[in-house]
């Protein structure tokens, strides 16, 4: 398929280019529950009419992940402003919207499962006047993070994963020259799940350990990832000493993870998504999963019960540079400040991470018949 350019898109073009079909999430048809969640205790995809009658959903949250995704940060246009800004924002999301929608026709639509995931940073509602999601705050600095500012933030941000960066690619070309002057990249990042070598069941990280083994059933989703129909999501760029980690021991990598790193499984026994008690002792009173590690640092059982669902992906940005694309929805990011928190001065998984880029948004609900994106926060 030929890459889209930058010269005006027709309707048919479009179709051709945006091959996401019906799984972008985007309308009310696209956001359907799928099959089974891949193993118990997973989360499905996400909903178009969820319990407790929701209304639309966009994809790319509870969805299974694709084999790769692609992170885009846009910028509004300094010259727009106030409700002059919000109706040519408004504009585009329609056009995004449409232009997606208009995927369900296309032929061979359902092999690349690409979504779309739209929302919107903290500094928008402001820049345009209107009123913001009540938990849509910046991010506050955290101890060790070493930011680019080149590599943080946005205005919008999209979610693009598909089992084929070809489409994610061809996608945000689209997406971008549909923008016009109202929205102006401002950063870009690709990830990736690395080859299973043990076949199926969690990805692993670029560490060799398993990435999501604690994430949320539906049933934690409902009450701890979505606040009505939208959420919130938390993108974290971390460059990850993966050859540093490779020197130690392996019994020293589960000591520093808190998890077996052959099966995924707590220290002190069982399958991969067994709930680990982070606070059992053994009869000498030591913790059977180290205080300090990751996963004792980080575990739910510090924040009442509360989860994120943790959908990251591996980046490989040279042979100096590699590292995890944190991707994490939650229905209030203080969620995440509490756990980051904890981690800078506690986890011992900090001698080999560094965080380099960060970003917040607020995902919006999907789009309906007759309800583009962000016609409610741009109403």
């Amino acid at each position: 398929m030929p890459k889209a350019t930058n010269s005006p898109i027709d309707a048919p073009l479009r179709r051709r280019v945006l091959i996401a079909g019906a799984g972008l999430g985007l309308t009310a048809t696209a956001c359907t529950r799928a099959a089974g969640p891949p193993h118990p205790g997973a989360p499905g995809p996400g909903s178009g009419s969820g319990p407790g009658g929701h209304g639309v959903r966009q994809a790319g949250v509870t969805t299974p992940r694709q084999s790769t995704a692609l992170l885009l940060a846009y910028d509004l246009d300094p010259a727009v402003r106030g409700a002059a800004g919000a109706r040519a924002l408004k504009e585009v999301l329609e056009a995004w919207t449409d232009a997606l929608a208009e995927t369900r026709e296309a032929d061979g639509s359902q092999e690349a499962r690409l979504t779309a995931t739209v929302g919107v940073g903290p500094r928008l509602p402001a820049l345009l006047g209107v009123s913001a999601p009540t938990a849509l705050r910046e991010l506050p600095s955290f101890p060790g993070d070493r930011l680019d500012p080149a590599r943080c933030g946005g205005d919008v941000l999209v979610q693009l994963c598909a089992d084929d960066s070809d489409a994610a690619d061809e996608t945000a070309e689209s997406l971008t020259r549909l923008a016009g002057e109202t929205l102006s990249p401002r950063w870009r990042q690709s990830g990736f799940l690395p080859p299973s070598p043990d076949g199926g069941g969690t990805q692993r990280d670029l560490l060799g350990f398993r990435n999501g083994s604690a994430n949320p059933s539906p049933g934690e989703c409902e009450r701890w990832v979505w606040t009505d129909d939208a959420t919130y999501l938390v993108v974290r760029r971390v460059h990850l000493r993966v050859e540093d980690f490779a020197r130690l021991a392996v019994h020293r990598q589960e000591e520093v993870v808190g998890r077996r790193r052959s099966t995924g499984g707590p220290l002190p026994g069982g399958p991969e998504h067994a709930e680990v008690d982070v606070f059992a002792k053994s009869p000498k009173g030591h913790y059977l999963t180290p205080a300090r590690s990751h996963v004792g640092v980080v575990s739910s059982l510090h924040d009442g019960g509360a989860r994120m669902l943790r959908r990251g992906y591996s980046y490989a940005d040279g042979p100096t540079d590699q590292g995890l694309l944190f991707l994490a929805f939650m229905r209030d990011p203080a969620l995440f400040t509490r756990v980051q928190r904890r981690m800078a001065t506690r986890d011992e998984l900090n001698g080999f991470t560094e965080t380099r880029g960060s970003a917040l948004a607020y995902i919006l609900p999907g789009a309906g018949p007759g309800r583009p994106l962000g016609a409610d926060l741009l109403a």
